[in-house]
């Protein structure tokens, strides 16, 4: 009797042994299968920025809404199977949707944090920058805005610039820049001032003044290029037409300086929006705006520096697609040009 209930509690425990085995096996399987990249095709990295106290569900979280992992929760299952919780690491880190959760893992536990890289397109406003930097997490928005407006930054070249909440426009450099971490709002404002304080050189100061004209003239000029010209080997007629315009004291009337007080882009800008009461808007007003209405980048300070030599003094968009212009120096010439891209247009409806 005793020797058949050894063997029954013999056999229950080589029972519950196996049961616990094939849980055991089939959740280290389950892990595995979690152990996975999430898009093998998109090898690019992507910024992240993981706080101070954030916990494993906040990482999750996070690594989802960027896209790096396909399921929060299976990012959390998979760090406390593995015991990971607690060993994650504030920081910078560059990862991709083509990692898989252990390399991911890895990384956010070494604690290794990553300088980040940020490119600033050239034409963006100084406020558009603040939005893409937020959102690579490398800035507080409203920090950085109150910066924009009320910062004190002491370089040569802005004694120039138009006072107010837009006294920067124009002068933080549009470049692709590596911030270390925990950069703050101030130091890379003045990391993009110093970048244009590197380009315009000595040579770009003596060329504004064989022109007559200020460097934040120059800056206005050029910011007027960014955004009127869609094609490199077109900016140099562009600062012509404006240069030949000022000289016949003839108002710019150029549509990008009205989309800058409006706020937006729009492909045609109505009577109404040419006649809004705004020293920006060329319509309205002789001369140049008061100060630049985007960040600039090199190809067009230099166009505005070194501008084409024509009589032109009209231009207007020939082909939407590729975004060449035609010009003329002749008001009538001009009329066709524009009746001809508008009935083009109408023929693409």
């Amino acid at each position: 009797m005793k020797k058949l209930m050894k063997n029954k509690l013999l056999f229950g425990l080589v029972c519950v042994f196996i049961v616990v085995a094939i849980a055991a096996a089939g959740c280290m399987i389950y892990m595995n299968s979690l152990d996975k990249a999430f898009d093998s095709s998109k090898p690019d990295t992507i910024n992240i920025t993981i706080e101070s106290g954030s916990t494993t569900d906040d990482i999750g979280s996070l690594l989802e809404e960027k896209g790096i992992i396909e399921s929060a929760t299976a990012f959390k299952y998979f760090s406390k199977f593995k015991s990971y919780d607690s060993k994650y690491q504030a920081g910078n880190y560059a990862l991709s949707p083509a990692m898989k959760l252990s390399e991911i893992a890895d990384i956010i536990m070494s604690g290794k944090t990553n300088n980040m890289t940020v490119t600033i397109p050239e034409g963006y406003t100084i406020y558009q920058m603040a939005d893409k930097l937020a959102d690579e997490g490398l800035v507080d928005k409203e920090k950085f805005k109150s910066l924009l407006v009320n910062g004190k930054f002491d370089y040569d070249f802005l004694k120039g610039a138009q006072k107010g909440k837009n006294h920067l426009e124009g002068y933080l450099f549009p470049e692709t820049y590596t911030i270390e971490y925990n950069a703050d709002e101030k130091t890379i404002i003045e990391t993009m001032l110093d970048q244009f304080g590197g380009i315009f050189n000595d040579e770009f100061k003596k060329q504004a003044d064989k022109l007559g004209y200020s460097i934040n003239d120059i800056i206005v000029i050029a910011s007027v290029i960014e955004r009127e010209c869609q094609v490199d080997e077109e900016r140099g007629k562009v600062a012509s037409v404006i240069y030949n315009r000022l000289k016949e004291e003839m108002p710019l009337q150029m549509c990008s300086t009205v989309q800058y007080v409006l706020g937006k882009q729009k492909e045609t800008l109505t009577n109404a929006d040419t006649e809004i009461s705004s020293p920006y808007n060329t319509y309205i007003n002789a001369g140049l705006p008061p100060g630049p209405i985007c960040c600039p980048g090199l190809a067009s300070i230099k166009a505005a520096l070194y501008p084409e030599d024509t009589d032109y003094l009209y231009f207007v968009v020939s082909d939407k697609l590729d975004g060449t212009q035609k010009f003329s120096s002749d008001y009538n010439q001009f009329l066709k040009d524009k009746d001809a891209y508008y009935k083009a247009l109408e023929g693409q409806e």
